[in-house]
């Protein structure tokens, strides 16, 4: 069916287009500066004349000239009816329109009459270029990288967005009013810099005291940006009230700055035929979509499906990273975002910063499908390399970059700063390009009439993956580039693993560079990567620190939530210290993802160890707990805790191999008395799951993989475990936070005449000291002076704070306390007391008045 045409190229204000285009192509500028100007002008942006300004990168077309049998066009739909963007499916129609651009060597350009942007309210006009070459019978798709909004994923077609409106909408307007400068008003739009070259014209956002690290899919019962902006809505309306938290709510308040996993759109599950049955867009067959004909005005039908992905974020195919995750998005709008945002910025108790983690390192393989190939260098052990010394790449990764912090974000932490290298053929090194990593942090972020620059912090343990990388990383290097920047410190990189006994002596050298040069470090325990390293440690090979808890799940929670160790870091360490929402809660966490068909089952079975440490059999038998499992007959957990450790060694001894995995598995488990190369499968033996086990073939494995992979992420939402919050130890927790900001000068390093000292022995492992708040010379102040003391791990043992730093005990009282220790204020008190495993205590000298 046929309807009228509303959707037609604008040839006068192309023209004008082109024109400005060809200027900047042929001015003296560098390469890169031309890429930025032209950056700032690719993808879609609708004009407050009702045109629509189109541009797209086309390296790989720019040999080819339109002609007949060739066609490279605009391909535009728009709904004709409602979408409900509640729906988890629905099929509705659309026009689709053609509209060819103009050519203008790697560039396509348009400005474009009758394309409808969306809104809170409205789906605007879905559009991508579509390449057809009929004599090569070729049809190919390209997508706009830069896109505002993906509402169907990075493999759907971009949605034209009302940007301005948006920005124009938000509650939180005047809070950029501090920090930021006005924008010049007589520049245009895209002829301002994406760049603060110069360093020295911009504000920056100042570095928050704390950080909350959160997982948006699992830190609200619904899992969405709208889940969590309704517990900071609420929290914010209970403060303002004067009504008491409760103990979980008091997880969330507190900080200064909410740092949230990756909340671009991520890879998605795809085969290698036909994706229509579950891609989120779906075109129903059409002939002249199919044969690429530019037929205008075609009415078409198409399912629109509600993404369902699940990920921890950092597998990205960098196309789509200015737009948010649509999974996160319960209204599928951009402006749910900006809701979250000004909620944090307009909060009770004072503004809470948002940061966002930016993965531009490395792109997963599916970028093949989604990029043109100058985009990517090659493979790497995360998919491919980032082709960053291309000129126009560079340019356009960075305008990605400010078009996702024009969303609102205060700060950013740069993931893997370590992967971003090249080769120098000057040199002939391979070398860090840390040009671009600083340039990263001088991207200029414009909101409203205002612009500024962001909080940073590096994520950088250069030389990794080298061996001993871990020992020879100073975890400096951007800072002495950026000293006003932050860095990952030594204590919070993955292979933090305080469930080990001893763990804390053990590090002792990385804790005295802590101690004294980690004023610029992101300090604390747990955080999405240390926990996930804990679920990976060998019980029945490593020495655990049984202290800690009776079963592993309690040493894991008790070790990454420890009184001693967050009294250490709040009361006493400098730095900037970083908290995990999913500890705080008590809830597991690991890496999961839905979106491999291809990896899946490898990425299950490295996922072990969260049975182990995660999953007890109380958790197990909640009736919302791996109920995908439980249908395909896991309806215990000792068996799948073996099925699960079986299916790893099987992988390993394979070589990945599913078909023979599949093979080695029913082997084993049908004969559990016969020889088998995989030991761990001849404990599984017969059971009431044979049934489901009969016949064992690489797509049962895929679903149990899968059927893992969903589970283990629900097991991690964090609304499950409220009732095992702690109120002591939530209140100890907030009070620390609260005693952190009444004294800032704790952030900064040690100083002469201050102590750090450790008692340790094959029994225990005791941390003491006494800290003097640093003070101007012409400052008349009595500077604060506080002690501390915590037991990290053994046997009980006495303390002798007096002793140690010779005290007079007198002139010192107890400020904070881990719970449960209750020693008293009394000299005799502070003399001698015990401390057991995760106690400790800080104390703050009495002056007269």
């Amino acid at each position: 069916m046929n309807t009228a045409s509303q959707i037609q190229l604008s040839e006068a204000d192309t023209q004008i287009l082109l024109d400005w285009a060809a200027q900047v192509t042929h001015s003296n500028e560098s390469y890169f500066h031309k890429g930025q100007r032209l950056a700032k002008r690719l993808g879609a942006h609708y004009r407050a004349d009702g045109l629509t300004e189109i541009g797209f990168w086309t390296p790989e077309l720019a040999g080819e000239v339109i002609q007949t049998n060739r066609d490279i066009f605009l391909e535009v739909f728009t709904p004709l009816e409602a979408v409900d963007f509640s729906a988890p499916s629905q099929t509705i129609k659309c026009r689709r329109d053609c509209v060819e651009l103009k050519q203008q060597g790697e560039f396509c350009w348009g400005v474009v009459a009758g394309m409808h942007p969306g809104t809170r309210e409205q789906m605007g006009s879905l559009y991508w270029l579509r390449y057809c070459d009929r004599l090569q019978n070729e049809i190919s798709i390209i997508r706009d990288v830069l896109a505002y909004s993906l509402p169907y994923g990075v493999f759907g077609p971009a949605e034209l967005y009302d940007m301005d409106s948006l920005q124009g909408q938000r509650t939180d307007l005047a809070y950029f009013e501090a920090h930021s400068t006005p924008l010049d008003p007589d520049q245009a739009p895209w002829e301002r810099p994406i760049l603060d070259d110069a360093n020295e014209v911009l504000p920056r956002v100042p570095a928050p005291l704390n950080i909350l690290q959160v997982h948006l899919k699992t830190a609200s019962p619904e899992g969405t940006l709208a889940g969590l902006t309704q517990v900071y809505q609420r929290l914010s309306e209970k403060i303002a009230a004067g009504e008491p938290l409760t103990a979980a709510e008091q997880n969330y308040v507190g900080y200064d700055a909410l740092q949230l996993l990756p909340i671009e759109p991520t890879i998605e599950y795809r085969l290698e035929g036909d994706n229509r049955h579950h891609e989120f867009f779906a075109i129903a067959p059409n002939e002249a979509i199919e044969t690429g004909e530019m037929a205008c005005g075609l009415e078409v039908e198409v399912t629109l499906r509600k993404a369902k992905t699940q990920n921890w974020g950092y597998d990205v195919p960098i196309l789509g990273s200015a737009a948010t995750n649509p999974t996160i998005l319960s209204s599928l709008r951009p402006d749910e975002l900006v809701d979250f945002i000004s909620t944090l910025h307009n909060f009770a108790e004072g503004p809470i910063q948002i940061i966002y983690d930016l993965v531009y390192g490395h792109a997963d393989n599916q970028s093949l499908e989604l990029l043109n190939n100058q985009y990517l260098k090659g493979p790497n052990m995360y998919g491919q390399d980032l082709n960053h010394q291309l000129p126009q790449v560079r340019a356009i990764l960075l305008e990605l970059q400010r078009r996702r912090i024009n969303s609102g974000a205060d700060g950013i932490r740069i993931d893997g700063g370590q992967d971003f290298r090249f080769f120098n053929p000057l040199s002939g090194r391979v070398e860090q390009d840390d040009a671009y990593l600083l340039a990263m942090s001088d991207v200029i972020q414009d909101i409203g009439d205002r612009q500024r620059l962001l909080f940073t912090i590096f994520e950088d343990g250069r030389p990794w993956p080298e061996e001993g990388w871990e020992n020879s990383s100073t975890y400096r290097d951007l800072i002495e580039l950026r000293p006003e920047s932050y860095q990952w410190g030594p204590l919070i990189f993955a292979h933090n693993t305080p469930t080990i006994e001893g763990f804390w002596d053990y590090k002792w050298n990385r804790i005295i560079e802590v101690m004294f040069q980690g004023d610029r470090w992101i300090t604390g325990c747990a955080n999405h990567d240390t926990v996930r390293r804990g679920n990976q440690i060998d019980a029945q090979a490593a020495a655990i620190n049984w202290h800690l808890g009776a079963t592993l799940n309690e040493v894991i929670l008790n070790a990454y939530d420890n009184p001693a160790t967050t009294l250490w870091v709040y009361g006493f360490m400098p730095g900037l210290p970083m908290d995990f929402i999913n500890s705080l809660m008590r809830a597991p966490w690991g890496f999961f993802r839905n979106t491999d068909e291809l990896y899946g089952v490898k990425v299950a079975a490295e996922e072990v160890g969260f049975l182990d440490w995660q999953i007890t059999p109380e958790l197990f038998a909640k009736p919302w707990a791996f109920r995908h499992l439980k249908q395909l007959g896991f309806e215990d957990l000792d068996f799948l805790k073996r099925f699960m450790r079986a299916l790893n060694e099987a992988m390993i001894v394979t070589d990945y191999d599913l078909q023979k995995t599949a093979d080695l598995c029913q082997r084993c488990i049908g004969n559990p008395d016969g020889v088998c190369e995989v030991k761990p499968m001849q404990e599984i033996g017969e059971s009431d799951h044979q049934a489901f086990l009969d016949h064992l073939t690489v797509p049962k494995l895929k679903t149990i993989a899968m059927a893992f992979m969903e589970d283990g992420h629900e097991t991690c939402r964090v609304s499950h475990y409220l009732d095992r919050v702690d109120p002591a130890q939530t209140e100890f927790n907030l009070a620390l936070r609260e005693y952190r900001r009444a004294h800032p000068w704790l952030r900064e390093n040690l100083q002469e005449g201050d102590r750090f000292n450790r008692l340790s022995n094959e029994e225990h492992t005791i941390f003491y000291g006494l800290r003097t708040e640093p003070l101007a010379e012409e400052n008349d102040q009595t500077p604060e002076q506080i002690v501390m003391v915590t037991h990290m791990g053994g046997e009980p043992t006495t303390i002798t704070l007096g002793d140690w730093l010779q005290l007079d005990l007198s002139e010192w009282r107890v400020a904070i306390a881990t719970p449960g220790l209750d020693i008293g204020q009394t000299e005799d008190a502070l003399k001698i007391f015990e401390l057991k495993d995760s106690q400790g205590l800080v104390l703050e000298r009495i002056f007269d008045e």
